[in-house]
């Protein structure tokens, strides 16, 4: 499965040391996968607990508010619902996020991954006169006699029904809110149990001595490692 999402995943402990420990999560992931990740940026659940977020990758639109203290079980759950998605349902998605609708926090994009069917899109339109042309020339909205097709200003009709109606031209289309209600599938709270994933990694036992040299080759590198933001990816 390809990733969705990369989230990159930094220990707070260490940055507030003034170095950065972290490395990108690909989303969706399984608990493997992120308690793998946390020991190698030196998370352990008992020196170093806490890890925020400082950078994402995704090729979607409409994750620009993805902040640095989300949930890896939240993002993971929203992770797993695009991935399921159709290339139609997709562009929908993408469109709405960008409409704005639930688009404000993780809890509202999952819920709107799983109400795609409350909204109307049409790809492949870029203006008013595209849009008017499409409403009556390919769905019927209005029936115009030939001798009058000549005579008819697509993009008046166009920008009366994207007003009416509320609508958005979005990168790639057009989208507007239908008639049915959204339906609050996740709370906010309770996260299906196949997307939780997020655990930190188990103890494992070690002598005073073995953990008295780690605590030194984290001083070491601590002398050696300027603190330094994730480097920008080229766009993929």
């Amino acid at each position: 499965m390809s990733a969705i999402i990369e989230a990159y995943i930094t220990n707070l402990g260490r940055y507030n040391e003034g170095h950065l420990d972290g490395e990108y999560l690909k989303l969706p992931a399984t608990t493997e996968d992120v308690q793998a990740l946390l020991k190698r940026i030196h998370v352990d659940g008992r020196q170093y607990e806490e890890i925020f977020i400082t950078d994402y990758e995704t090729n979607l639109a409409g994750m620009q508010n993805l902040g640095e203290h989300e949930s890896i079980d939240e993002l993971n759950y929203l992770a797993h619902l695009i991935s399921d998605m159709d290339d139609g349902e997709l562009e929908k998605f993408e469109a709405a996020a960008v409409y704005g609708d639930n688009s404000g926090s993780v809890k509202g994009l999952i819920n709107l991954a799983q109400n795609l069917d409350c909204y109307d899109y049409l790809p492949d339109l870029a203006d008013n006169d595209d849009l008017g042309r499409y409403l009556i020339e390919e769905l019927g909205y209005a029936e115009i006699p030939d001798h009058l097709v000549n005579y008819i200003d697509y993009e008046a009709y166009g920008r009366d029904f994207s007003i009416n109606e509320g609508g958005e031209f979005v990168d790639g289309g057009y989208i507007w809110r239908g008639y049915g209600s959204m339906t609050e599938h996740y709370n906010g709270r309770d996260i299906p149990e196949e997307y939780r994933i997020f655990s930190y990694p188990k103890p494992e036992k070690q002598s005073i001595r073995e953990t008295l040299k780690d605590m030194q080759r984290l001083v070491d590198e601590a002398a050696v490692t300027p603190l330094a933001r994730p480097v920008a990816r080229e766009e993929r």
